[in-house]
């Protein structure tokens, strides 16, 4: 975990610098992001896909890290819903140094990318819009890696382009459960005001409890300044509505029917700790004991895939590659 952390803040706090240098890029009137982090510089150069989507100009920024000679193969990696890519930086500089190229983008609505004002949010559309990045930056077969709601985008694009995707890794994904089946629907209106109240203490609180046990370390603090920026900037707005557009397709749009129609071969890594359900706290007390039951939700879900594997991870919880980064990686690298 130590190797991890120290990188993540090496790598993030090298970042908060650069911010500082920089700092003529984000107004002065704000001591926050706008909506595409401005300012806020990456582990690793970010270039851009640009595209026409539903009648507006559209662009999903990716970090494209080249190993030095011939790549093995490519690896593709999609964030969760709290984050952006730029939390895979130790991931990235490690595979990188095995000899893996490795790409990771935001999806549209996330980290750098674009957040239209009026988007229709679905899986299989990101999905598209993923796979015709790929597509022009000459990648035409990859293994795919999808952490949390990742794993919601990568299940989705491996059923759409199951020719491309090699292998399947998914790391403690939600989507294991159709949640609309135990927790009340919550239209936008109702869920808008909270999220517009997000701050500092709220995105601190949330991951303590719910990645770590209770047990937060300052390490873990550089991963936490982008979504902090994001209320302190001229964007919050834009930033929480787009926040609870991309959980309604959590809701509405389950993969968990189809996980039995995966072609390749398709690892669950899973610390077992984790309690993660989107929409718990709106189900009822009895539904709210049956969500996010890792240990039993990967047992169940692993059978119904017909190559797939389940590799627990004991005493971790929804984060294990930052609870326990060199015991990830070597499973991890294995499955590689």
């Amino acid at each position: 975990m130590k190797k991890i952390v120290c990188m993540l803040a090496l790598l993030l706090t090298t970042a908060c610098a650069s911010n500082q240098k920089t700092s003529t890029e984000v107004p002065k009137k704000t001591e926050g992001f706008d909506s595409v982090l401005t300012g806020y510089e990456y582990p690793y150069p970010v270039s851009y896909y640009t595209f026409e989507g539903q009648g507006q100009k559209l662009q999903m920024a990716y970090m494209d890290i080249k190993p030095i000679g011939p790549a093995k193969k490519t690896i593709v990696m999609l964030h969760g819903k709290n984050f952006s890519g730029y939390y895979f930086a130790p991931i990235m500089k490690e595979l990188q140094a095995l000899g893996y190229r490795v790409i990771v983008p935001d999806q549209i609505g996330f980290g750098k990318s674009t957040k239209p004002e009026h988007f229709q949010y679905s899986f299989p559309l990101l999905a598209r819009f993923t796979a015709d990045l790929l597509t022009q930056a000459g990648v035409t077969d990859f293994t795919l890696v999808g952490h949390s709601m990742g794993g919601m985008f990568a299940t989705r694009l491996a059923l759409m382009y199951p020719e491309r995707v090699q292998k399947l890794i998914l790391v403690n994904a939600i989507g294991l459960e159709d949640y609309k089946t135990l927790v009340p629907y919550k239209t936008f209106d109702e869920q808008y005001p909270a999220e517009l109240t997000t701050n500092a203490d709220k995105i601190r609180n949330y991951q303590k409890v719910a990645y770590y046990d209770g047990k937060w370390k300052e390490e873990y603090e550089p991963m936490l300044i982008p979504p902090i920026g994001w209320t302190k900037g001229p964007d919050a707005a834009l930033i929480a509505k787009t926040s609870v557009m991309l959980s309604d397709i959590i809701y509405t749009q389950p993969v968990y029917y189809e996980f039995k129609n995966l072609k390749m071969p398709t690892i669950l890594i899973m610390g077992q700790r984790d309690k993660t359900a989107p929409g718990k706290p709106f189900a009822s007390p009895e539904n709210q004991k049956k969500l996010g039951d890792y240990p039993k939700l990967g047992r169940d879900v692993v059978k119904m895939i017909p190559k797939g594997k389940l590799i627990p991870m004991a005493g971790l919880g929804h984060m294990p590659f930052v609870e326990d980064f060199s015991g990830f990686m070597k499973l991890l690298e294995a499955e590689l």
